[in-house]
C-alpha cells in the first residue's frame, strides 16, 4: 500500500492530464464518429468519409517536421491549452453551421485541415510533457495507462454516440465534446505543473533545428527503420479503416454492428493495456512489437473478409486488437529510454512525418479501392459464383474481398521487417 501511494504521488501531475485528456478526448472521438456517419449518409460513398482523415492527416505529416522544433523551442503547457483551444473553436463552427443547417461536407474537410495543422504543434508537445511529469522507472506504467484509455475511448465512443444520435440529435454530441474540452482546459490550467525542459535549440532557426532531428535519426538507424515499419503497417491499417464504415454500414444498413466492432476492438484494447501496465519488462521489447502486429494483422482481417454477422466481426475485432497495447507500450518504452528529452519534440516531429505519412495515403487508397475497384468488381460477379458465395452479394461485398487482400499485406510486411537488424540492435544500444 506505501508503494502505491509513493508512486500516486510521483505521478500526481500525469494522472490529472491524463484523465483530464482522456475525457476530453473521448468528447472528440464522439463527435468524429457521428460526423462519419453524417457524412456517409450524406453521400454514401467509402472515399468521401475517407477524406476527412486524409484532410486532418495532410497538414499534420506536412508540417510536423518543423513543428517539432518550435515545440521543443516553447512552453508545453502553454502550446497545448492554445492548441485545444484552437480544436474547440473548430467544433463550435461546426455546431454553429449545423444549428443554422447550413454544415456541408467541404466544412468537415476544411476544419479538419485547421485541426491537424494544430496538432502538428500540441501532439510533440503533449509526448515531451508526459515524460517530464513521469520519472524514468514508471515510463512502461504510464505507457499502459495510456494504452489503457485510448482503448477505454475506443469502447465508449461507438456505444455513447449511437446511444446519443439515437435519442438526443448531434449537436447533443457536439456540446458534451465542448463541456469535456472545458474541464481539461481547467485542470491542465491550474492544477499540472509542467517541468522547464533543456531548450538545447532555442536560439536556432526552425530549419536548423528540424534538420537536427533528421540528422538524430539518421545517426540512430534503429529507430528511424522501426519508424518506417510502423509507416508500412499504418498505410494497411488507415485502409482498413477506410474500409471498414463502408462494409458495415452497406451490409447491414445501420451503425449498430459499426458500433458494436469498434467496441469489441476497444475492449480487447482495454485488456491488452492491463496486460501491458502490470507486466514485467519483457527480454526483448523489439520481439514484442514484432509479433504482435504479425498476430494481429493474421487475424482480424481474415474474420472480416469471411465473417457474415456481427459477431463473427467483433471475434475478429478482439483477437485482432488484443496485441496493439503491447505493441504502443514497448515502442514508447524504447523511444522515450533511447531519445534526449530535450531533442524528442523534434525526434518525435520527424516519426511524425515519417511514421504517419503512409495514412493520408492508405485513407485515400482504400476509399479509391472500395469505390472504384472491389465494387464495381464484386458487382459483375455471378450471384452463384464463387466469390459471391465466399465474400457475399451486394454493396459492401467488395470492402470484405479488400479486407482478404489487407490479410496477406499486413503479414508479409512484419515478416519482411523482421529481418531488418538494426532494429533488433536498438534495445541493444
Amino acid at each position: 500500500m506505501k508503494n502505491i501511494w509513493s508512486t500516486l504521488g510521483e505521478l500526481r501531475g500525469f494522472l490529472i492530464l491524463w484523465c483530464t485528456q482522456t475525457l476530453s478526448t473521448l468528447g472528440s472521438a464522439m463527435t468524429n464518429f457521428a460526423l462519419v456517419i453524417w457524412a456517409y449518409e450524406q453521400t454514401g460513398s467509402a472515399l468521401s468519409t475517407a477524406l476527412l482523415t486524409v484532410a486532418s492527416y495532410a497538414p499534420y505529416v506536412a508540417m510536423s517536421i518543423f513543428a517539432g522544433a518550435l515545440s521543443d523551442r516553447w512552453n508545453k503547457k502553454l502550446t497545448m491549452l492554445a492548441s485545444d483551444t484552437f480544436a474547440a473553436a473548430c467544433t463550435v463552427a461546426v455546431l454553429l453551421l449545423l444549428a443554422t443547417d447550413n454544415l456541408q461536407i467541404w466544412h468537415l474537410y476544411g476544419l479538419n485541415a485547421l485541426n491537424g495543422l494544430m496538432n502538428t504543434i500540441q501532439q510533440p508537445a503533449g509526448d515531451v510533457a508526459t515524460s517530464l511529469l513521469t520519472p524514468k522507472k514508471h515510463y512502461q506504467k504510464v505507457s499502459g495507462l495510456r494504452s489503457f484509455s485510448n482503448s477505454l475511448v475506443s469502447i465508449l465512443t461507438p456505444v455513447l454516440a449511437t446511444a446519443l444520435l439515437a435519442f438526443t440529435s448531434l449537436q447533443t454530441v457536439i456540446l458534451i465534446d465542448l463541456a469535456t474540452f472545458l474541464l481539461a482546459f481547467f485542470a491542465l490550467a491550474a492544477f499540472v505543473k509542467i517541468p522547464d525542459a533543456a531548450r538545447e535549440g532555442e536560439k536556432e532557426g526552425v530549419l536548423r533545428a528540424a534538420r537536427k532531428g533528421l540528422q538524430y535519426l539518421k545517426e540512430n538507424r534503429g529507430i528511424l527503420n522501426l519508424m518506417f515499419f510502423l509507416a508500412a503497417i499504418n498505410f494497411t491499417a488507415s485502409i482498413y479503416n477506410a474500409a471498414l464504415p463502408a462494409m458495415l454500414l452497406s451490409k447491414t444498413g445501420s451503425e449498430t454492428a459499426l458500433g458494436a466492432v469498434n467496441a469489441a476492438s476497444g475492449l480487447a484494447m482495454l485488456v491488452g493495456s492491463g496486460i501491458a501496465t502490470l507486466a514485467p519488462a519483457p527480454k526483448s521489447r523489439v520481439r514484442v512489437i514484432c509479433n504482435a502486429l504479425l498476430i494481429s494483422m493474421s487475424t482480424e482481417n481474415f474474420f472480416l473478409a469471411f465473417g457474415q454477422s456481427t459477431p463473427v466481426w467483433c471475434l475478429g475485432a478482439v483477437l485482432g486488437w488484443l496485441p496493439i497495447p503491447l505493441m504502443n507500450a514497448n515502442m514508447d518504452v524504447l523511444f522515450r529510454s533511447t531519445i534526449p528529452v530535450e531533442m524528442q519534440g523534434r525526434v518525435y516531429a520527424c516519426r511524425n512525418t515519417l511514421q504517419f505519412f503512409t495514412i493520408p495515403l492508405g485513407y485515400l487508397a482504400g476509399g479509391a479501392l472500395v469505390d472504384r475497384v472491389f465494387e464495381p468488381f464484386m458487382a459483375a460477379q455471378s450471384a452463384n459464383g464463387l466469390l459471391a458465395q465466399v465474400f457475399g452479394v451486394g454493396k459492401g461485398s467488395g470492402a470484405a474481398l479488400l479486407f482478404l487482400a489487407l490479410a496477406f499485406m499486413g503479414i508479409l510486411t512484419c515478416l519482411i521487417f523482421r529481418r531488418v537488424k538494426s532494429i533488433w540492435r536498438l534495445e541493444r544500444e
